[in-house]
């Protein structure tokens, strides 16, 4: 990839379904796993359940394979909601591959403490 191509990043929304709300606080951490593995982001959503972070204008993402991670438990643990212990997720994560760069990926992540859904959608 040439330095004058700009990426289109990867932005994150992310929703609890169990409670019907945005996931306001939940960890994110996105690694980039080839060609050159680096963490590129981490932090947590805001109040609208959006992970708020440079890598969604496309800063350091490149054409290669890449992994999500949520941290579902902790989130949970810092709700009012009771789970078992150990609970049933305690990390959800996801990997994919970006091939044409310069194209925006959108993942929406909905989740419950017992399962997840996560996809390319639009943005």
């Amino acid at each position: 990839m040439s330095n004058d191509i700009q990426a289109g990043g990867i932005s994150i929304h992310a929703v609890d379904v169990a409670r019907g709300i945005p996931a306001a606080g939940l960890g994110v951490t996105l690694v980039r796993l080839s060609p050159d593995p680096a963490e590129i982001a981490h932090g947590t959503c805001g109040a609208g359940g959006h992970f708020d972070h440079p890598v969604a204008q496309g800063a350091g993402v490149l054409r290669g394979t890449y992994e999500v991670r949520f941290d579902v438990a902790a989130f949970y643990a810092n709700s009012d909601l009771t789970l078992p212990d150990p609970a049933f997720m305690d990390v959800a994560v996801f990997r994919f591959g970006i091939d044409r760069v310069t194209e925006h990926f959108h993942l929406p992540f909905k989740f419950t403490p017992w399962g997840f859904s996560l996809f390319r959608g639009g943005a």
